[in-house]
């Protein structure tokens, strides 16, 4: 954090650091403590400083580390809810003023113990595997991202003015459309880690099933074997083989979260396994994920809501996306 304060100052701007800020509650380290005891008033009340950051600031860099990944795992499922309705206005600030250009931000990761035993690693290995993932291992980080970049970029010429989507194998039989929708090309620009490209489906468009091969992880908790199945873009039917009360639950937070803001392809080679930390599982490469709620308006997304929760399928053992009836992609590998 002394080296990102270095750098902003350089770089002629006016840093706020704010040490254990947890990104849409304000309460890390006490968020357990808040959401277990908060009253109804207090649950939904939504921080000043936070909506002085999304609304007024030119950008912001979320540094997330935690030592303890299962501090809210007692928590009301009804009371996460709540809270996350609450900060719909404050998400929508978000995404409208980052699609505008009003608003750059970066989310990251320091590497803990906790985190590293999450992905079933050591720390010294887990150190390894989070920063060669971000290609700060290479004498020149910003020159592989441009070569992700290139190739990226490619693969959205491809893609452009195309209209549908379907993706099917052992885990998935779904088609999609996206007509009239963009792809984003994210090379190191905002998230770090990086490697995907993106797009906001049609929000009725989506029909058929999809099974998630990775646990969907959201505050700690592990909802395990999702299965959803999709009519008209809306999910009427949702289970899970573990925490499925909490899927529903959240599925239910409001109007917009059994629609998909998202639909992408995970493409840095680095990351090779799933690690519990959806910054770096959505990347995987062979893998594609969606994220059910709100969608970036870049994208042509125009689905709302107050969550954006991201679910994984690995395709590695086999599973095609066609785009327009053509092969796009195989068993994880692209094919065009």
């Amino acid at each position: 954090m002394r080296e990102i304060v270095r750098q902003v100052l350089r770089a002629g701007g006016y840093p706020y650091p704010m040490l254990g800020y947890d990104t849409y509650l304000g309460y890390f380290g006490f968020d357990d403590v808040f959401l277990t005891e908060a009253n109804d008033d207090q649950l939904q009340h939504v921080s000043r400083v936070e909506a002085m950051v999304r609304g007024e600031f030119e950008a912001m860099i979320v540094l997330r580390s935690r030592e303890n990944t299962r501090s809210l795992a007692g928590v009301d499922n009804a009371r996460r809810v709540m809270r996350a309705r609450a900060h719909a206005g404050l998400t929508e600030t978000f995404l409208q003023r980052s699609a505008r250009g009003e608003f750059k931000w970066c989310f990251s990761l320091f590497p803990t113990a906790a985190l590293a035993q999450d992905a079933d690693m050591s720390l010294e290995d887990y150190e390894r595997f989070v920063f060669g993932g971000m290609y700060a291992d290479e004498p020149d980080a910003a020159a592989c991202w441009q070569v992700q970049r290139d190739e990226q970029e490619r693969l959205i010429e491809w893609l452009r003015g195309r209209k549908q989507i379907e993706v099917r194998g052992p885990n998935a039989d779904l088609r999609l459309s996206v007509d009239g929708r963009t792809f984003i090309n994210c090379c190191g620009r905002v998230n770090m880690p990086d490697g995907e490209i993106f797009t906001g489906p049609v929000e009725d468009s989506v029909e058929g099933w999809v099974r998630f091969t990775y646990p969907a992880v959201a505050d700690g908790i592990e909802v395990e074997g999702v299965e959803l199945t999709f009519e008209r873009g809306r999910v009427v039917k949702a289970t899970a083989s573990k925490n499925e009360a909490y899927l529903v639950s959240r599925l239910d937070t409001d109007a917009g979260s059994r629609y998909l803001g998202e639909w992408a392809i995970g493409n840095n080679a680095r990351i090779d396994r799933f690690t519990k930390d959806i910054l770096f599982d959505e990347k995987i490469a062979g893998s594609f994920h969606l994220a059910l709620g709100a969608g970036y308006p870049e994208t042509g997304s125009r689905n709302h809501s107050a969550i954006h929760w991201d679910m994984i399928c690995d395709m590695r053992q086999g599973g095609q996306i066609l785009v327009d009836g053509d092969l796009f992609y195989d068993s994880g590998l692209f094919t065009v």
